[in-house]
């Protein structure tokens, strides 16, 4: 199963380089020509002509993306969620407990109806329970165990197969202009890391999460660890994302894209900065080749976002008719 995953890795690392190097030849090559892809067109020209009014220094040149929802599919659940579903089967032995007491039993009986009126704390403790009590590495080989095994529900196919080719092709062409790209997520940074750079060609570095607290242990002479605990250090949602590109990133974004309500703020912060600015969300309008939510869904809900992209001009793409 490895070797499996290591496979797709290879193949996925082939097409992000790919993409790099056709950025320069055929940009946005999955788009329909339109009004998203015109807006990302010219504001990448005005701001990367030298000597144009809207010139921008190439260190300047910051994009943000938020990951779910808006580089891959988020439906029907956050896929992290999905990982921390499956890690309560695979603990249970060691957790006997975990048959009487909620909101595992629920879990391992396949309750939702149970674990979701366990509300947040609920999530939360499953979070900590199948997210903690090892070191980081083991967690990074876990991880990258359950995406080789691991497939998504409808489609049947592995969770690495859900990123959006638009926006492979959106990193590679901002990038082959000068720009550094950037994750800001809700996600889990530790979740994220083992597979964003073959992905996406988005460095460990550049990936700013939620995180959990993370202690340095001497675990044997001469051999130190860090070791994950159940305790949450940073939530890097809605307005923790602003927060999150200061602390970790150290300069305002130019440019960003989202597509839930959990990403107004940080497209807020990047407007509010001087210059011209870019700021973008992905809806969801393909029920056929993805899914069609926007403002009643419990995942990925696009409500206060949208109307505040319509009344300030952000950029809305609408998945079925700008992406081929």
């Amino acid at each position: 199963m490895r070797r499996r995953l290591l496979l797709a890795l290879a193949i996925a690392g082939w097409a992000v380089a790919g993409s790099d190097a056709l950025a320069q030849i055929n940009p946005l090559a999955s788009w329909n020509d339109g009004a998203a892809k015109k807006a990302i067109v010219d504001f990448v020209q005005r701001t990367t002509t030298d000597g144009g009014a809207d010139f921008v220094p190439p260190p300047e040149r910051i994009a943000v993306f938020d990951n779910d929802g808006t580089l891959w599919t988020e439906q029907p659940v956050y896929f992290q969620f999905a990982f921390a579903l499956d890690r309560v089967k695979q603990l249970a032995p060691q957790h006997p407990e975990w048959q009487s007491r909620e909101p595992f039993k629920s879990v391992l009986t396949g309750n939702m109806a149970g674990l979701v009126a366990s509300s947040e704390k609920g999530v939360l403790e499953v979070i900590a329970a199948t997210h903690s009590g090892m070191t980081t590495a083991e967690f990074a080989r876990t991880v990258t165990d359950w995406m080789a095994n691991a497939g998504h529900p409808r489609f049947k196919r592995p969770y690495l197969d859900f990123v959006y080719q638009p926006m492979i092709e959106l990193l590679a062409y901002l990038r082959s202009h000068g720009f550094k790209t950037f994750i800001v997520s809700g996600g889990g940074v530790a979740f994220m890391r083992p597979w964003t750079e073959k992905v996406y060609g988005i460095p460990p570095e550049q990936v700013v999460g939620s995180s959990d607290v993370v202690k340095f242990v001497m675990q044997q002479p001469d051999k130190p660890v860090l070791m994950k605990e159940a305790k949450v250090e940073f939530i890097d949602d809605g307005p923790g994302k602003p927060v999150g590109i200061n602390r970790f990133i150290g300069r305002q974004p130019i440019f960003a894209f989202g597509n839930s309500d959990g990403d107004q703020q940080m497209l807020e912060w990047t407007a509010a900065g001087g210059g011209l600015r870019f700021m973008g969300l992905v809806h969801h309008t393909d029920a056929v080749r993805e899914y069609a939510y926007d403002r009643q869904s419990h995942i990925g809900k696009l409500d206060k976002a949208w109307d505040e992209a319509v009344r300030r001009k952000w950029t809305v793409v609408d998945m079925k008719a700008d992406w081929r």
